[in-house]
C-alpha cells in the first residue's frame, strides 16, 4: 500500500485500483472491500472493465453515500464512509458497479432482465430487491402516465439490475440471511435473478451461489 499526502493508494481483485483517505479504517479495505471486489465472478469483471474505487470521509452531503462516473472505458467510484457501517459501505460499491453494469449490458442480457421484470409485474409481486429499486417501481406504477415513461422504465431497470448484481455478489461473498416480507421479493423471484445473474457469470473457484445440500440421513 503506497501513502502519497493524505491519501493511501493500493490494489484490490481483479487488477482494479484503489485509494483511501488517511482517516479510513484499514478493517474497513481489509475486511470488506478486497473480500467483496475478490468475490465479483471474472466474467462480470470483464464486462464491467478496470474501476478505480476511492473512499473518503464524505462526498459533500451526509446523505450521499457514492458517486460513480464512467470515464472512457473506467469505471470510477466514491464512496464515503462518515456515519456509515463497514459492512453498508462495501455493499454501496456492490450496487455501484450494479449500475454500472446495467450500462454495459448486451441486448440480448436485456431482453432477458426485461422478461424477468415483466413475470414478476404479470405475477403481481408489489416487493423489489432493495428500498431504491422498490422506490423506482412505484414510481413506474404509480398511474398511467408514469407506466408509459420509458424514463421511468429505464431508471426502474437499472435500480433493479443494480440490487440483484449486488445481492448475487453479496452472497458469493458470505452466507446472507432472505429477507421476507410484502417490500420484498418473494424467495421464487429472487432465486430466478441469481440464478439468472449466475449464468451470465459464474462464481469463481472457491465460491457458491446457494449451499450445498444437506445429506441425506
Amino acid at each position: 500500500m503506497e501513502s502519497s499526502g493524505r491519501e493511501r493508494r493500493f490494489r484490490i481483485a481483479h487488477g482494479w485500483q484503489a485509494s483511501a483517505a488517511a482517516e479510513v479504517s484499514p478493517a474497513l479495505i481489509r475486511d470488506f472491500i478486497r473480500p467483496a471486489v475478490r468475490a465479483i465472478p471474472s466474467d462480470m469483471v470483464r464486462q464491467l472493465g478496470p474501476c478505480r474505487v476511492s473512499i473518503v470521509n464524505d462526498l459533500g452531503s451526509p446523505s450521499v453515500a457514492s458517486r460513480w462516473t464512467l470515464s472512457g472505458a473506467r469505471i470510477e467510484i466514491s464512496l464515503a464512509t462518515a456515519g456509515r457501517d463497514h459492512h453498508d459501505i462495501a455493499l454501496e460499491l456492490l450496487v455501484c458497479l450494479g449500475q454500472a453494469l446495467w450500462e454495459r449490458l448486451s441486448d440480448l442480457q436485456r431482453k432477458a432482465y426485461w422478461g424477468l421484470l415483466d413475470d414478476e409485474t404479470r405475477a403481481g409481486v408489489p416487493g423489489e430487491i432493495d428500498e431504491e429499486a422498490l422506490k423506482q417501481k412505484r414510481l413506474l406504477f404509480s398511474s398511467r402516465h408514469s407506466a408509459a415513461s420509458r424514463r421511468r422504465l429505464e431508471r426502474y431497470g437499472s435500480a433493479s439490475l443494480a440490487g440483484t448484481a449486488a445481492e448475487y455478489i453479496h452472497s458469493l461473498w458470505h452466507d446472507v440471511r432472505v429477507r421476507t416480507g410484502v417490500r420484498f421479493l418473494p424467495a421464487e423471484q429472487l432465486r430466478r435473478r441469481l440464478e439468472l445473474l449466475a449464468q451470465w457469470y459464474p462464481p469463481g473457484r472457491g465460491y457458491r451461489l446457494f449451499p450445498p445440500p444437506s445429506p441425506k440421513r
